[in-house]
């Protein structure tokens, strides 16, 4: 991943870290996003392109046993994440380079961020690299791009590259494609809907 593109999302996602939890939309895909992964069982999780910790924090009201685990490229909304929830771990870093032991995590979650994520193939590269044996992964996607479109345009010049990075993941049978082409099948998903927002989320499994 280029030092330009990871700079972009840098600055875009700064820029949005005071205001971010503001949003009635992103604390509920992340609720509901915990409420869809099932914890039993799973000991480590961690949230990639945590943002704010939203997931990890949801997750930690459902079970507050856990060790959480979020990163991102943004320090101001790693920031926001860590005086949020200071026993979780927050790490600054690119998804394709986690400091993360191999086999180290029972459940990876990403949640309305594959978009803005320019290598997707390395980013999947490194889920399967940290997934314990049965660990699995759950997505949030925009399934609908109206209401996704609207957000990325109002996070500037920036964010919209990414526009089109919504194609690959916006229903099943296009998720299902690509998560095919990294060595992953969709064991069963769901979707979130309120007005013009439709996020679909999704359990992704090894294939082999």
């Amino acid at each position: 991943m280029t030092n330009e593109a990871l700079d972009a999302i840098r600055t875009a996602f700064d820029g949005r870290a005071a205001t971010y939890d503001a949003s009635d939309m992103h604390r509920a895909v992340a609720e509901a996003s915990a409420e869809f992964a099932t914890l039993e069982g799973v000991q480590d999780v961690l949230d990639i392109a945590t943002g704010t910790g939203l997931v990890v924090r949801a997750i930690h009201a459902h079970n507050p046993q856990l060790r959480l685990t979020g990163t991102d490229i943004s320090p101001a909304m790693i920031a926001v994440a860590r005086t949020a929830l200071p026993l979780a771990s927050w790490i600054e870093t690119d998804v394709a380079a986690l400091p993360l032991a191999d086999a180290s995590v029972d459940l990876i979650t990403c949640v309305t961020a594959l978009h803005v994520i320019p290598h997707v193939d390395e980013a999947v590269a490194e889920w399967r690299r940290l997934l314990r044996p049965n660990g699995r992964v759950v997505t949030a996607t925009f399934s609908e791009t109206n209401g996704a479109h609207s957000r990325d345009e109002e996070a500037g010049s920036a964010h919209r590259p990414y526009l089109r990075r919504h194609l690959p993941f916006r229903t099943i049978e296009d998720l299902s494609r690509t998560a095919a082409s990294y060595g992953f099948n969709i064991s069963r998903h769901t979707t979130w809907t309120d007005g013009a927002d439709t996020v679909l989320i999704a359990e992704w499994r090894r294939a082999n």
